[in-house]
Formats: structure tokens, C-alpha cells, sequence
């Protein structure tokens, strides 16, 4: 490891002596291999919730005799959902420590995903879903606290792992729900069904990683402490620019992401691309996320700034919008790459969240704050774009628009990049 990367992954003596000797003494053996096929298995459960019933959409809404209300709501779930459950993981990561919670997050999934199948209403699949959405705004927002806790000095390659399994879990339930749905009998609630035998997988990996990093914890850290992440003690993120710039940085780019999910398609056909050509496309831009998710955080730890790697991907951005502004059909594989490289925006900053703070205590209120704050921000976009071309009656204002937000995007990510961590910010001493 760099010079440079030991510098922005250093933390304070207290921690290291708490979270890295004793740690290594007291975990068996098994664990660290273990957790992390845990941490792929939970990546690839924390969007196939979303994507599988956006592929099924339409089914469900006639199986269930939804209103346009109602659907539109549903559409707008996850956003909030991750944005109000995940505030919530600092406190219960205080109270039973991340491995726990992470744990009790994958059996939610598995839970909504048992259950929502089977609902008779709207009502009941809403709340069912919930359960699901909640369970993985948890894991978002305590992944990025468990590799800076069990991994300091792989941040980058951790969160390229999982970074990669969850753009390859988001691809797979986009592509494969209809198929397999058709295979399986062509019912919407078996092929909705189907995704919860992988968060079933997960929660029984994680249950034994939650027994023995709870085991270890104690043993490190002596009889009657608790195994839990002290948050309570970190920076008031708050008051750090840096946080505040992460947390921006993260609604932009997920409102990306959300758009480019929600209306490249209908982009591309109103174009006069076909239909099934479109969706085509639209997985060409998903699946760019898997390579790339892996890559740039690697990359993004090496470095001391990550201000260059967010210009480049907001350039990629700009480009792909540009080119379905001015000639949508004729390069629609060119600009379908480009934004598939633009969305790896997500990579980044989680990879930025683990290097902006020096402790675990840190991370798990800057990944909270980044996320939940981020989350609000993105709700809208959505929403905005489809009345924009709703009203304007072509996708010219839409478009500029898209591209107008990676402006600010850009030099949020320029100012998150920077080297220095929020406890430096907030006055925090080593």
C-alpha cells in the first residue's frame, strides 16, 4: 500500500489498538474470508427488490388493481425509504454494532420479498416492499462502516467487491425477472417470489458472521464492553463541508442513476429505436456499472484526491447527453456506454465516504448523513423529468436539464475529493 493511501486510511492510536490488534488476535480465523463472501452475497440483495418489480410493473399494477396514484407512489419508495430508515443506522449500530444490524437488514429483504407476493392489495404490497426497502437502506448505510472496520487497508478493493456485486445483482434482476418469470409459469408473483431465495442465502452467511464478529468484539475489547461501534463520540458531520459536499454529491448521482433507469428507454423509442432495442440498451448502460464498480474504487484509494475521477465521469456524462440531444438514434450504443460509465458515479463515493473519515465511528455517521441527506435530494428528479417532457411534448428540455446538473455534480465532486477528513473539519483530535 501507498504512502499516500496509509496517510488517508490512518486512524486514530485509540482505534487502531482497539479495531486492528486485538481484532486479529480475537477473530477466528474463518471470519475475515467469510465476511467477505457475506458482503458480496449482501450487495448483490440490495437491488434486485427494485429492479425485478420494475420489470414486472405493469403485471403487478393490473394484478392488484392499482390507481396511477398508487403506482406513481410505489415508484417513489425507495428513494425515501432509504433516506428515512437509513438515519436510523447510527443508533443501531451504537446499540448491537454493524455485523448485527447488517444481519437483521438482510432478514427484512428476505422478509418483504417472502411476503409481498402474496398480498391481496395495494396496501399490503406497499408495506411488504417497505420492509424489504428498509432492510436495505440499513445495509447501504453500514456496508461502506463494515470494510473500513474489518478491512482498513483494502477500503478501495472492498468496495470495489461489493460495489461490483450490487451493479451485477441490479443487471441480473433487470434482465433475467421476465424470462424466468415466462419459464416458471408467467405469474408476476412467482417471478417476484423467485428473488427471495437470494436474501435467504444471505441471511443464513450472515447469522454465524454476526455470532462470531459479536464473540470476537467482546473478547477484544474485555468483559462488559460493548460490541458496538461508539457513534456517539464521532464528528457532528454537520458542520464538516466535506460531508456536506458528500451528501450532495451523492443525491446527484443518484438522480442520475434514477433517470437514467426510469426514462432512457422511452429516450431511445421516441427516437424511433424499437422497443426491445431500448431495453437492450438501457442494460448495456447497467452492466457497464459491473467492470467499472470495481475498478474505480481501487483506483480512488490510490489516490489522494478523487476530484479527477469524478470530472472524468461527469465529462463521460455530459457527452452521453449531448449525443441523445443532438442525434439520439444514430449513436444510441455510444451514448447508452457513456452513460453507463458517467453512473459509476455510485462507486465513487461510497469509496469516498470510507477515506473522508479516520474511524469506523466516523464513517457510519458520514455514510448515514451522505446517503440519507443524497436519497432526499435524488426524489425529485424523477418526477421533474417526466413533467418537464410531459409538458414540453420532446425530450430537448429534459435533456438539458440532465446534463445541466452534472455541472454542479462536477465541482461537488471536486470538493468531496479533497484530502482531509471530516474529524479534521469538526476539530476532532487523534
Amino acid at each position: 500500500m501507498s504512502d499516500e493511501e496509509t496517510k488517508t486510511l490512518d486512524r486514530p492510536t485509540a482505534d487502531r489498538a482497539t479495531l486492528t490488534t486485538p481484532h486479529a488476535t480475537a477473530r477466528p480465523t474463518w471470519l475475515g474470508p467469510v465476511l467477505i463472501v457475506g458482503i458480496v452475497l449482501a450487495a448483490l440483495n440490495l437491488r434486485p427488490a427494485i429492479t425485478s418489480l420494475g420489470a414486472l410493473f405493469e403485471e403487478t399494477r393490473t394484478g392488484l388493481g392499482m390507481s396511477g396514484t398508487v403506482a406513481g407512489l410505489i415508484t417513489s419508495v425507495p428513494a425515501l425509504c432509504f433516506a428515512v430508515f437509513g438515519v436510523t443506522a447510527p443508533r443501531l449500530s451504537r446499540r448491537f454494532g454493524p455485523v448485527a444490524v447488517v444481519c437483521a437488514g438482510m432478514a427484512a429483504v428476505a422478509a418483504g420479498l417472502l411476503i409481498r407476493p402474496f398480498a391481496d392489495g395495494a396496501a399490503g404490497f406497499l408495506a411488504a416492499s417497505a420492509l424489504s426497502l428498509a432492510g436495505i437502506a440499513l445495509t447501504n448505510v453500514l456496508l461502506p462502516v463494515i470494510v473500513k472496520r474489518y478491512f482498513p487497508d483494502r477500503v478501495g478493493t472492498m468496495t470495489g467487491l461489493y460495489s461490483m456485486a450490487l451493479a451485477a445483482g441490479t443487471s441480473l434482476a433487470a434482465a433475467a425477472t421476465v424470462p424466468l418469470t415466462d419459464a416458471l409459469g408467467g405469474s408476476w408473483r412467482t417471478g417476484l417470489l423467485m428473488w427471495a431465495s437470494l436474501a435467504v442465502v444471505a441471511v443464513l452467511l450472515w447469522l454465524p458472521i454476526a455470532r462470531a464478529a459479536r464473540r470476537a468484539d467482546r473478547a477484544a475489547a474485555g468483559p462488559g464492553a460493548s460490541a458496538a461501534v461508539r457513534t456517539d463520540a464521532g464528528p457532528r458531520v454537520a458542520r464538516s463541508r466535506t460531508a456536506w459536499a458528500l451528501a450532495c454529491y451523492f443525491g446527484l448521482q443518484a438522480t442520475g442513476a434514477y433517470i437514467t433507469m426510469g426514462w432512457l428507454p422511452q429516450i431511445f423509442r421516441d427516437a424511433g429505436v424499437s422497443a426491445s432495442t431500448a431495453g437492450v440498451l438501457l442494460a448495456v448502460t447497467m452492466v457497464m456499472g459491473v467492470p467499472l464498480a470495481f475498478v474505480i474504487p481501487g483506483l480512488a484509494g490510490r489516490m489522494r484526491n478523487q476530484g479527477a475521477i469524478a470530472v472524468t465521469l461527469g465529462v463521460f456524462g455530459l457527452t452521453g447527453y449531448l449525443g441523445l440531444y443532438f442525434a439520439p438514434a444514430a449513436g444510441a450504443w455510444a451514448w447508452a456506454l457513456l452513460l453507463g460509465v458517467s453512473n459509476c458515479a455510485f462507486p465513487l463515493v461510497i469509496t469516498m465516504i470510507g477515506l473522508r473519515a479516520k474511524s469506523p465511528a466516523g464513517v457510519v455517521k458520514l455514510s448515514a448523513f451522505a446517503q440519507s441527506t443524497g436519497y432526499l435530494i435524488s426524489i425529485p428528479g424523477p418526477l421533474v423529468i417526466g413533467t418537464l417532457y410531459q409538458h414540453s411534448g420532446g425530450w430537448d428540455l429534459p435533456l438539458a436539464l440532465m446534463a445541466g446538473l452534472l455541472v454542479p455534480q462536477i465541482a461537488l465532486g471536486v470538493l468531496a475529493g479533497r484530502d482531509r477528513t471530516i474529524e479534521d473539519e469538526c476539530g476532532v483530535r487523534d
